[in-house]
């Protein structure tokens, strides 16, 4: 059996099934051993159903030895984000109130995903409320890193990040509102996209059954090549039963064929958020590898936003739409916080306690400033292709999970900073709903991964996609952790 076999793409696993390479319960045993073997040290994958899964494999290896037309990901075993709903297991977002509310069905995602052959295998692990940087919660644990045990797989999807890395599984979900998606690719090492909001429908991916799809929010794939997250938007992206009544979606495929035919803005830091030099060092060298590729590198480029006002609506936008599952009692603290506090304090905590307690009128008014900077940021695409920038301000940071998050710190450049600074690269493509795609770019000395986020204009997703694909194919595909190959 190749040694690299854990590693690949599932693309190239599903091909392996339809060329008999492998079977489907082999497939399934490889990942399932691995899993015995390593999740012990990251605690990434918190929930297994192993005789199902294996009684679907062998129902899969069947349909492949009958010649029955296969999906494009039949016999790929797959694990999803604790927040999903997958029928038989419990959805609890980290919350030990809701540590027995099994799921009667499975979430839109994930059962489009096993429509399309995949053999979901298991859940992996998430931060509380799905709110951190790091994936930890009294239900489940914390997750670690491949990369390095004693730091954060990233956060919300860190057990989906960490999984991939460590060759756990092959193929994930994952959500996104803060860099949910985009901060574990970045800290794991692998791909991932955070969809134009709306394309992909998020029914089943809500605590305590509630139903109504939220603002900022998105669903989306993390994988370990950039051709999985474009056969995961073509299986996922669509309006859900009702939409579809009135709408489809036809999102428009890239023609570009080489790197050289590319536009694009290069961003390294900000005030809002400055970026540790590793990171910004990383972005430079493959903004020059881009110039000596004779595509149009402008690092001047910029939509006509202040992102200042960017950050301060993306921050209370942002707890405006988190604040509907917030108690009753922290509700009207925020309040009373809110009146309290000085309107010259632009801090993170005044802005989070705003945001918490918006009335439907400033949010309206927000709104007003987020469609406005949407529509700036389409005027720049007039001109470029894509926008390249940072994830977040560093590669992964030390385990750190004492006190409340606003209130802990990172190093930056040999400064410590609030760890809710960086925030805003989240916010910078989120709030005005555009896609983004992450891509691993290199390591920085520390050999910790760092991945650059690819900004594309609202409905491009395949266009950000295919410039991680190329990306993939001539400048730096995954590899896998040292300590997991």
């Amino acid at each position: 059996m190749s040694k690299s076999l854990p590693f690949q793409t599932a693309k190239e696993l599903a091909s392996a099934v339809r060329r008999k390479k492998i079977g489907c319960l082999e497939l399934l045993d490889l990942y399932l051993e691995r899993v015995e073997a390593h999740n012990p040290k990251l605690n990434a994958i918190i929930a297994k159903d192993v005789e199902g899964a294996r009684k679907r494999a062998k129902a899969a290896d069947r349909a492949v030895k009958s010649g029955k037309k296969l999906g494009p990901l039949h016999g790929v075993p797959m694990t999803i984000k604790e927040s999903f709903d997958v029928e038989g297991y419990p959805t609890t977002w980290g919350d030990p109130a809701f540590k027995d509310s099994m799921a009667a069905q499975n979430s839109l995602v994930a059962q489009r995903m096993v429509d399309a052959g995949v053999n979901l295998f298991g859940k992996t692990n998430i931060p509380l409320n799905l709110a951190d940087w790091q994936s930890y919660n009294e239900v489940y644990g914390s997750t670690n890193n491949p990369w390095d045990l004693g730091r954060t797989p990233g956060g919300s999807s860190g057990g989906s990040g960490a999984a991939l890395a460590a060759g756990l599984t092959g193929i994930e979900a994952g959500s996104d509102i803060g860099a949910s998606i985009r901060n574990p690719a970045h800290y794991c090492g692998v791909f991932g996209h955070k969809p134009t909001w709306g394309v992909v429908s998020p029914k089943g991916h809500a605590l305590a059954g509630n139903v109504a799809y939220g603002d900022i929010g998105v669903v989306g794939p993390l994988a370990r090549g950039a051709d999985d997250l474009e056969i995961a938007m073509d299986i996922m992206a669509g309006p859900d039963a009702i939409d579809g009544r009135g709408w489809t979606l036809s999102l428009p495929r890239s023609k570009k064929k080489s790197l050289r035919e590319f536009k694009v803005g290069v961003l390294l830091t900000d005030p809002n958020a400055e970026v540790d030099h590793s990171v910004q060092e990383l972005i430079q060298k493959l903004a020059d590898f881009l110039v000596k590729q004779k595509a149009k590198v402008d690092d001047k480029a910029r939509p006509a936003i202040d992102t200042t006002e960017l950050n301060d609506v993306y921050v209370k936008l942002l707890r405006a739409a988190t604040s509907g599952r917030m108690p009753d009692e922290m509700w009207k603290f925020s309040l009373a916080e809110t009146k309290r506090l000085p309107d010259a304090d632009k801090s993170y905590y005044a802005q989070m306690m705003r945001g918490n307690s918006l009335s439907h009128r400033t949010w309206l008014q927000l709104n007003e400033k987020r469609h406005r900077m949407r529509l700036a940021w389409d005027e720049f695409f007039g001109d470029y292709d894509l926008m390249l920038c940072p994830v977040a301000v560093t590669a992964a940071f030390p385990h750190d999970q004492q006190g409340l998050r606003h209130l802990r710190t990172i190093v930056v450049d040999n400064k410590k900073v609030p760890v809710v600074d960086q925030i805003f690269w989240a916010g910078y493509s989120g709030v005005v709903h555009l896609p983004s795609t992450v891509a691993p770019i290199g390591l920085t000395k520390e050999g910790l991964p760092v991945g650059v986020q690819i900004i594309a204009r609202q409905y491009g997703d395949y266009e950000s996609i295919r410039f991680a694909q190329l990306l993939e194919k001539e400048y730096r595909s995954f590899e896998p952790p040292p300590a997991f190959a």
